[in-house]
Parts: C-alpha cells; structure tokens; sequence
C-alpha cells in the first residue's frame, strides 16, 4: 500500500514540475510587440517570469490589450486551479497517508474548490465589464481574487505541521504555491486594468 502511495506522490511531483515548465517550453511566433507588452505588464507583478512564461503563450489572443490580458491571467490561475484540486482529491482518497494528512488534503481541497468558484465568477464579470458599470465590476473582480489567494493560503497553512510526511508537504505546498503566485500575478494585472478606469 505504501508502494502506490509513493508512485502516486511520485506521479503528482512530476506533474506539478511539468506544469510549471509547459508553458515556458512552447514556441513562440507572434509579433514582437505582442510579446513585449506581455513582458513589460509582468513586470510589474510579484512574479514576473511566471507571468511572463504562462502568458506568452497567449500573446497572439492578448494582443496589446490590459483587459484580455488580466482574463487570460484568470484562465490560466483557474486552469491551475482546477487541475491541482482534482489531483489532490485522488491523493487525499490514496492509501499510506495519516488521519491528519488526509484531513489537511480534505481541507484544502475545499479551499482550492471555493479558488475555483471566486476564479470562474472573476472570469464571467470580466467579460462584462463595459461602460458605466466598469468601475464596480472590477471591484468585484478584486474581491473574489484577493479572496482566492486568501483561500490558497489557508491551505498551505494546514501542511505546516511537522508531523507531516515531509515528501507530501513539499509536493502539495508547491502547488499551492504555484497557484497562489499566478493568482497574486492576475490580481496585479487587474489593478493595472482597474487602473485605467479610475
């Protein structure tokens, strides 16, 4: 039993490596000042690599355009997300792990769903936000994110513990931070977006 624990956790570490890594491995040919644009709106996020290799990608979609740009932050966080929270329900639901291992993975794999749900409603009001309303909308869009990265947080927290399998720990707080930096990231374009509409 601890056997397929072990490949399982195995599996999920090179998962979150190959998921990090994708999106800089993909060949690029849009217009330099697509591309540059992109470059330019990361580097005023916290992380700006990570912005920059799992948005240009989409230079093509994005164009020069902060909105577009800002929603394509919040597909790739939700797309995240989303694939992190599915694979810790399989590990939490895997055999070798302690009681409060799979309670912590329990926990957090309703926080990540609460992520998901803040992330998609961001992604649907951003896809309104026209007119006289614009200014509100974003605020919205704020809040949810903000609440997101909130919710990621308190996921990491709960495999603090030292009494934690070490290789689990790491494995799922990498994740988390992964998604916790793209969500800050997407947040940091949306004050840029908000910020032509102050």
């Amino acid at each position: 039993m601890a056997t397929s624990f072990a490949k399982f956790l195995f599996i999920l570490v090179a998962i979150s490596f190959h998921v990090k890594t994708l999106s800089a491995a993909r060949v690029i040919s849009t217009p330099k000042t697509n591309i540059e644009f992109i470059r330019t709106s990361c580097s005023t996020t916290t992380y700006p690599k990570l912005c920059y290799s799992s948005l240009s990608v989409e230079a093509s979609k994005i164009q020069n355009s902060p909105k577009l740009l800002a929603n394509a932050a919040l597909n790739v966080t939700l797309a995240s997300a989303r694939s992190t929270s599915i694979m810790m329900q399989k590990l939490s639901q895997s055999h070798g792990m302690k009681p409060m291992e799979v309670s912590a993975m329990q926990d957090c794999v309703e926080e990540l769903s609460d992520t998901v749900d803040e992330l998609r409603k961001s992604i649907d009001e951003m896809g309104k936000t026209k007119g006289s309303n614009t200014q509100l909308m974003i605020n919205d869009i704020q809040t949810w994110v903000s609440a997101a990265l909130t919710d990621e947080s308190t996921c990491s927290e709960g495999f603090a513990g030292n009494s934690m399998n070490g290789n689990v720990k790491s494995a799922v707080r990498g994740l988390i931070l992964n998604i916790a930096h793209l969500t800050s990231n997407a947040l940091a374009l949306i004050n840029n977006y908000a910020s032509l509409h102050g």
